[in-house]
């Protein structure tokens, strides 16, 4: 018989203290108890519970669903999530039975993450390690509970990202049900339709929200703003750099504020690319918060910063027409007034 490994990786950090951490162990309990009701579930479930504060430590090994017996949640202290998700990852290797020539293995394991807070450690090698290796072999599913925490850290690890919006007896209980909903559905999907894709039940948006991440919420490094641009002549890429100066400075003579200071102008090679995640992040940086532009660093063309209509940056020199080395348009440029916005780079 082939399993349904579900795992509940619980925060346990002094902040979840009191009636969260009660409620959430009388909501596993109520899972428990439904899920016994249903013959899916009953026949493929097996259910694991981890907690972590500064530590991680498992509590509940893989058990099947009718000799599971909820356990008391403890209390710790930090909100190791890096601990957590290691700790889990090694768990997975020694629990999960993998598909072999002989036989089949386990369903995708579907992992729910609570945590009420921010990571209190170095959780970078632990992301990269999941991403890596067993993003796409799970199916793992963050719930913030309450409005405490940074959304966007959970996003790094999976696209599954859920709020509870309060953390009221009432938004609790339907929590629960909601979750409960999402097993029996993945049961029935891995007994009867024989695929382990993720089957959640319906979001109601009365107390729960799934956080989506757009692109304009990209990170930016906001101590420098960096624009990408494409020299004319030899097609070769460069980075304007500007440091943020936090408002200081100003030209008098136009009473406007500038938040940037040219450190510099740059060439790159084409590698660059290769490494950039994202180099059109979406966000923009005005004109106006700059302080001066410069040439060119690959041909010494007069003006490195000249905007091309599509939306791209260029430079040009002297030259009656000039053409555009990222859509080979050709214009005459001169000189405008006002301001406008650039797109920038991650920095």
């Amino acid at each position: 018989m082939r399993r349904l490994p579900i795992y509940f990786l619980i925060d346990v950090s002094e902040s979840m203290v009191g009636e969260p951490i009660e409620q959430v162990q009388n909501g596993i309990a109520t899972i428990i108890k439904e899920l016994r009701t249903d013959p899916y579930a009953l026949e493929t479930v097996y259910i694991s519970i981890i907690v972590f504060a500064g530590k991680a430590k498992e509590i509940v090994h893989l058990t099947e669903l009718y000799n599971f017996y909820p356990p008391k949640i403890p209390i710790g202290g930090g909100t190791s999530i890096g601990t957590a998700l290691n700790f889990l990852m090694d768990n997975l290797d020694r629990s999960i039975k993998k598909t072999t020539l002989d036989e089949k293995g386990d369903w995708k394991p579907i992992i729910f993450l609570f945590t009420d807070g921010n990571p209190t450690d170095r959780y970078e090698y632990s992301f990269d390690r999941w991403n890596n290796k067993y993003r796409n072999s799970t199916n793992l599913v963050a719930v913030t509970l309450g409005q405490g925490t940074d959304t966007n850290i959970l996003k790094r690890i999976t696209d599954n990202v859920l709020q509870l919006k309060n953390t009221d007896s009432e938004s609790f209980k339907a929590f629960f049900k909601w979750i409960t909903a999402s097993i029996k559905t993945s049961s029935i999907s891995v007994s009867e339709m024989h695929t382990d894709d993720l089957k959640l039940a319906p979001i109601d948006e009365d107390f729960l929200n799934k956080i989506e991440q757009e692109m304009n919420q990209q990170i930016i490094d906001d101590n420098y703003a960096v624009m990408l641009g494409k020299c004319q002549n030899t097609h070769r890429p460069y980075l304007m750099k500007y440091r943020s100066n936090k408002g200081s400075g100003s030209y008098s003579e136009y009473n406007i504020n500038k938040s940037y200071n040219l450190v510099g102008a740059y060439p790159i090679d084409e590698t660059y690319f290769e490494l950039s995640d994202i180099y059109q992040t979406g966000q923009t940086v005005n004109t106006a918060e700059l302080t001066g532009f410069p040439t060119c660093p690959c041909c010494g063309n007069q003006y490195g910063f000249s905007v091309c209509k599509c939306r791209n940056i260029m430079c040009v020199g002297n030259e009656e027409m000039s053409k555009c080395p990222w859509c080979n348009s050709e214009a005459q440029f001169g000189f405008a007034e006002g301001d406008s916005d650039i797109g920038r780079t991650r920095g």
